[in-house]
């Protein structure tokens, strides 16, 4: 293949990856606005009532936990005051003598029970709905009288079949990983515009 023709293979797999993702992200709106809007109700209620959104994940999903956080603590769109979030997935001191004393499965479930209080929201995100550390998170939640918003793929994986009926699941309708990842930083905005809505009121 010639630079002509690797270039033009490029710009072909580009155009193909937006196109995908953008596809995706209009197939599964039918599906998850319901969900995605009863999760930001829940976030709403428990910032409202003096709780927190406490976050976790593994690897890019950790990355969205503290994205997500941070959006809370900071803020969105508006000047607002700020909201109370925390990631479980930013104190490394926590986490390696956690995963060094007990097992990386305890990680985030040792850190929701110091952490969380009834009323408050565990936000779980993990793309194939079976990561072992965030199930322990949301069996802990459980018992503590924290509603969980679990956020995946895959159809949902133990995590899915996990959840009670006051927690609310927003499964991405998808296999691959990038795919479901992109969803989900859509989905988490959503939730940052929809708990400033309901907050705040519309943004001026």
């Amino acid at each position: 293949m010639g630079h002509a023709e690797q270039s033009a293979a490029l710009a072909a797999r580009v155009a193909a990856h937006f196109a995908d993702s953008a596809q995706l992200k209009l197939a599964a709106a039918p599906a998850l606005v319901a969900p995605i809007a009863r999760a930001a109700a829940a976030m709403s209620a428990a910032l409202q009532a003096g709780g927190k959104v406490l976050a976790c994940g593994n690897g890019g999903s950790a990355a969205d936990a503290q994205h997500f956080a941070a959006e809370l603590v900071n803020r969105f769109e508006r000047e607002r005051a700020p909201l109370a979030g925390i990631a479980l997935t930013t104190d490394s001191s926590a986490l390696t003598s956690i995963a060094n004393d007990y097992g990386y499965e305890q990680v985030f479930e040792k850190q929701l029970r110091a952490l969380a209080r009834k009323g408050d929201v565990l936000l779980a995100i993990s793309t194939s709905g079976n990561s072992a550390s965030v199930l322990a998170a949301m069996r802990a939640a459980r018992e503590l009288g924290v509603r969980t918003v679990a956020l995946t793929g895959r159809g949902g994986g133990k995590m899915g079949a996990a959840l009670g009926a006051e927690d609310v699941h927003v499964c991405v309708p998808h296999e691959r990983t990038m795919r479901i990842q992109e969803v989900h930083l859509l989905v988490l905005h959503c939730l940052c515009d929809g708990i400033d809505f309901q907050l705040f009121g519309a943004n001026p």
